[in-house]
């Protein structure tokens, strides 16, 4: 399978758009488009390849004079890297054998309100004008780049197989990080407030 490593994690059915500049990447394309095949994205996280994200193209955006080319893609399933070569006799860029992991979609329903509600606090804490109905279907996969969480954290979630799992991932990283953001929103104003005048309350000791 060819392989196009980047320091970041796709996620299964998430749209991601990418400008194809390097040769190696730009024969790599090519040979997807003639051949009607996948390439994976392993993600390139501590120096290292080992899961990541198969991903179809669903289109050619724009192909440059030189070569260069936008696409639009879309993740597929998660994979484990078993072995690799870099080059790939022939080509110029690196191709592997995977193994697909089989993930379970299956939802928690109590998680799910759960996570409704604490990242409902947290865009509220930030200030976006973003609010989820509780009806809203909340897929782990579809909410990982929008939580706040690190390169780290999101590798970690793409190795989970169950959902349950990962939504319990889910709570556990807002429950830590919108105590945080309430401390750092507290200080906010307690420095807005620092070379005025107030009239504090005297402490009865």
């Amino acid at each position: 399978k060819p392989l196009f490593p980047l320091n970041l994690v796709a996620f299964p059915g998430e749209k991601l758009n990418l400008h194809i500049f390097e040769p190696r990447y730009k024969q790599l394309i090519d040979d997807c488009l003639k051949q009607d095949r996948r390439f994976g994205i392993p993600s390139y996280v501590k120096n290292r390849i080992e899961f990541g994200t198969e991903v179809m193209i669903t289109e050619i955006v724009k192909v440059y004079d030189d070569g260069r080319m936008d696409i639009k893609t879309k993740g597929e399933k998660v994979f484990k890297v078993l072995n690799y070569e870099n080059p790939i006799d022939g080509k110029l860029y690196a191709a592997g054998e995977l193994e697909y992991i089989d993930t379970s979609t299956e939802t928690n329903e109590s998680y799910q309100q759960k996570i409704i509600d604490l990242i409902n606090e947290l865009y509220e804490l930030m200030k976006l004008k973003i609010r989820l109905d509780r009806e809203t279907e909340i897929v782990s996969y579809n909410f990982a780049h929008k939580i706040g969480l690190s390169l780290d954290q999101e590798y970690q979630l793409l190795q989970i197989l169950e959902e349950s799992l990962r939504q319990v991932f889910i709570i556990d990283h807002l429950q830590k990080s919108i105590p945080t953001i309430k401390e750092m929103e507290k200080t906010k104003e307690i420095i807005k407030m620092n070379g005025h005048f107030n009239n504090f309350d005297p402490i009865d000791f």
